[in-house]
């Protein structure tokens, strides 16, 4: 019995042997690796300087943002030409009226389809880019934002993001090209506006404004004679020197990408 125990002992380990050695053939080290989890997406609010084209121009930026990205970003554009910060987050419920403080009376504070469907979609880790601030200096209604409306609005759309786990990104606007002789310079407002909007919510704030101002000088568009359908000109701009054709929208674009990189914020580990 002893000669038999001893025997069933030295096998135990043999066959402990034979299972290390079939998990490490050729048949296992075939499995295929676990894919890599999807990407955020990110999505746009925004004006016609980001907004989809419906045209040949203008192009936004927004449209050659997800290009910049590897694969498994989901870049959601939802801006819309024309709209303040308001009439996109109010779409149709803006009256043309103001109130005593000077702001556009809404007829109802539903919020835009648009806006609905984005925090319905809107999950943990996704991002939300936000920038306005061109058509809201409009004195008149519906589009006509005063600054402080302009920040509670910004401030709101911030929270509603860190409320389901996202991450804001606030933006000024995009710069127009005006020359004062022979540098470009700025013509955008509520730039106090979306930096305090950015303080409060702990939100990194882009000075897409300073960045495109910056970026005109160095091509040297000032000064010109005012021709945006040749050359470099009309290269980059529409013939309105507000909004941008394919090329100038890449460039803003990747404005834009290389603030993620600069100012570290985690988006830019998603780049290419």
């Amino acid at each position: 019995m002893f000669r038999w125990l001893a025997a069933v002992a030295l096998l135990v380990p043999l066959q402990v042997v034979g299972v290390a050695a079939t998990s490490a053939s050729p048949a296992c080290a075939s499995v295929a690796p676990i894919s890599l989890a999807a990407g955020p997406t990110v999505w746009l609010a925004g004006d016609s300087t980001m907004a989809n084209p419906s045209a040949a121009c203008p192009v936004g930026w927004g449209n050659k943002f997800g290009a910049l990205f590897q694969t498994g970003v989901t870049v959601n554009n939802r801006a819309v030409g024309g709209r303040s910060i308001q009439t996109w987050l109010y779409e149709g419920n803006v009256t043309g009226t103001k109130n005593t403080s000077g702001e556009c009376v809404l007829s109802s504070t539903t919020y835009s389809t648009r806006w609905q469907e984005m925090l319905t979609g809107m999950k943990s880790g996704d991002y939300l880019f936000i920038q306005f601030g061109i058509n809201d200096g409009d004195p008149n209604c519906p589009r006509h934002v005063g600054t402080a409306r302009y920040q509670q609005l910004m401030t709101m759309m911030a929270q509603a993001a860190l409320a389901r786990g996202a991450h804001p990104v606030l933006l000024t606007a995009v710069a127009a090209i005006t020359c004062s002789g022979s540098a470009a310079v700025k013509n955008r407002g509520f730039v106090t506006q979306t930096t305090a909007a950015g303080s409060a919510t702990g939100s990194p704030v882009i000075d897409l404004q300073t960045l495109s101002v910056n970026l005109y000088n160095s091509l040297r568009f000032c000064p010109n004679n005012g021709n945006y359908t040749t050359g470099a000109l009309g290269a980059f701009f529409c013939n309105d020197h507000t909004h941008f054709e394919a090329y100038g929208a890449q460039q803003i674009a990747g404005l834009v990408a290389g603030a993620l990189r600069s100012q570290n914020i985690p988006l830019a580990s998603y780049l290419k």
